[in-house]
């Protein structure tokens, strides 16, 4: 196969998840209808915090704005999705997959960072109650929301350029639905040791520590919890901290399966099934498990239908 430098590569071909006619109306169905529940949800979820100011506490701010990145998140990647299944085209232009990976690194980190935040406020919140209001204070989370979107925008500009050095084959078929950058690494005709070290080196810092962080805090909380005596008391800590650990499985479990069987299997269709997992069902599920399992959540969700 030729080889060509980045002027000479005009597009890629994104196979989706199966190449069955058969089974694409079946699979735009599907999508559209969980990119739908997931924007409708999550906006939901944004405009009841906005509009209760009972909700206007450390911990609804970030899952607003965690509602916001999940919105962003599935906007990224599924119409292009919708479009190339209704056109009946599988292409995506070489700056249109470039844009692609950038913003999908952009809010994956940006979730991310919310996650942990959320974590940090939970722990502060049980593990210190009484210097809960001097230490998570509005501007403090304000600051925190801004380092990890800068963060997460430096660390996707660095990926995307990395790309930029490479060149490809002709063969420019994806066996995925989106442009992921383990994938894309994949075709590159070039050299990409480089590339490799860089995605190993910021997962470990972007994504073991922060994990880290999250169980270590965890842990200081479950040992707070087992110490208060009333049962009533320990049911509705465990069961505020519940909704944000099954979120933190869901998305680190997926996120990390994806680049370590990247790296261990040459199955692309295979770790393009469990993409799905943290791009596209994680952020429909979320304000499912934020709103089902909290009470004054579901209070403002009833306050605002019933005001539209």
């Amino acid at each position: 196969m030729k080889s060509g430098n980045l002027s000479d590569t005009l597009e890629f071909f994104l196979l989706g998840l199966s190449e069955d006619p058969e089974l694409q109306p079946l699979l735009f169905c599907l999508f559209l209808s969980v990119y739908l529940v997931s924007v409708v949800g999550n906006l939901l979820i944004i405009l009841a915090i906005m509009y209760d100011t009972h909700l206007h506490t450390p911990m609804y701010f970030f899952l607003s704005n965690l509602a916001f990145v999940d919105i962003c998140f599935t906007t990224t990647t599924i119409p292009k999705m919708l479009v190339n299944i209704q056109t009946r085209s599988k292409s995506i232009s070489y700056a249109g997959c470039l844009t692609q990976i950038c913003f999908v690194l952009t809010f994956a980190g940006l979730e991310n960072g919310i996650l942990v935040m959320m974590a940090f406020d939970r722990f502060v919140a049980i593990c210190h109650p009484l210097r809960y209001n001097i230490i998570v204070n509005p501007k403090l989370c304000r600051l925190l929301v801004l380092l990890s979107f800068l963060i997460s925008v430096l660390d996707a500009l660095l990926h995307t350029l990395m790309v930029l050095r490479l060149s490809f084959c002709t063969d420019l078929e994806i066996s995925h639905f989106f442009c992921e950058l383990a994938h894309i690494l994949k075709l590159a005709c070039s050299d990409i040791l480089i590339n490799n070290i860089l995605v190993y080196l910021v997962t470990s810092l972007l994504g073991v520590i922060p994990l880290s962080g999250i169980i270590i805090s965890y842990t200081q909380i479950v040992s707070s919890v087992l110490k208060i005596p009333s049962a009533g008391g320990k049911y509705k800590a465990f069961s505020i901290c519940g909704s944000h650990l099954i979120v933190v499985s869901l998305f680190y479990g997926t996120g990390f399966g994806v680049y370590l069987s990247s790296a261990a299997t040459q199955s692309s269709r295979k770790s393009a099934i469990v993409s799905v997992m943290y791009t596209v069902v994680t952020p429909m599920m979320n304000p499912f498990i934020y709103s089902l399992r909290n009470k004054d959540m579901m209070g403002a969700l009833r306050k605002l239908t019933s005001r539209i």
